[in-house]
């Protein structure tokens, strides 16, 4: 099998063109300031899936953002049973694992074809200093995925299996719609034993629960396609209030 023709033109792409750069930027950041960051993103690459970004025990380099793809952040314990602890899509910072200890204490996979922006740690702290409002929209994505982690301990504190779900899908429903995609139609990028794996729960039981919320008329499910049809029970299931602002991000 030939190797897929990487669009170098594409990969290039500056970030003033990124559809992704309202997500990933300060709103009031200028052409120059654009300019000057796009000198630090130097390396933009095509992963393919199963390739890791980085691995558990990897000394922090750089930060990453997919432009398009997605992935996953995965910990293995002494006895090599490996655990999902999140999920990336387009326009999200993956690496801030490492920021406290300077060590990755996790492994990053595609789970997609992917296009990456990579970015040296060491550049992007000179050029935090002078771009404004660089550093803020870091500490306000610093801040995101603290309450994504703590998200995720709720959730698996939740006892039903169809609360965990509701959970899950409302808050992927929540993330399309941040990237201007239709909330109601998902296309999940991740198998269902990884789904399994993140909510704590084992295949049979996503499969069985997905089945069930389908019977139910809540969702219509096509293969890894979710199409939400009363989103007003998908977020009752959830305990999600309809003046409490969504911020699952898994």
């Amino acid at each position: 099998m030939s190797e897929p023709v990487v669009d170098l033109a594409r990969l290039r792409q500056s970030c003033a063109k990124c559809s992704l750069q309202t997500l990933c930027l300060p709103a009031t950041i200028g052409l120059d300031d654009l300019d000057q960051l796009d000198r630090v993103v130097k390396n933009r690459r095509p992963m393919k899936l199963g390739d890791h970004l980085y691995r558990s025990g990897q000394t922090l380099g750089a930060l990453y953002v997919a432009r398009e793809g997605a992935f996953k952040t995965t910990i293995t314990d002494e006895q090599g049973m490996s655990q999902v602890i999140g999920f990336h899509l387009p326009g999200e910072l993956i690496g801030l694992d490492a920021l406290g200890s300077g060590i990755h204490a996790c492994d990053a996979e595609a789970l997609t074809q992917a296009n990456v922006c990579e970015i040296p740690l060491s550049q992007l702290e000179s050029v935090a200093t002078q771009v404004p409002g660089l550093q803020h929209q870091l500490l306000r994505i610093i801040g995101q995925s603290i309450n994504r982690d703590h998200s995720h301990l709720e959730m698996l504190g939740v006892k039903s299996a169809g609360d965990r779900m509701a959970l899950f899908i409302h808050g992927m429903a929540e993330r399309y719609r941040l990237l201007g995609r239709p909330a109601e139609l998902l296309v999940l990028p991740m198998s269902r034993q990884d789904i399994g794996s993140y909510l704590g729960l084992v295949i049979e039981t996503v499969s069985r629960t997905l089945n069930k919320m389908q019977e139910d008329g809540v969702i219509s499910v096509h293969g890894r396609q979710v199409k939400i049809l009363d989103m007003k029970r998908l977020a009752t299931m959830a305990h999600i209030t309809t003046d409490k602002v969504i911020s699952h991000k898994f």
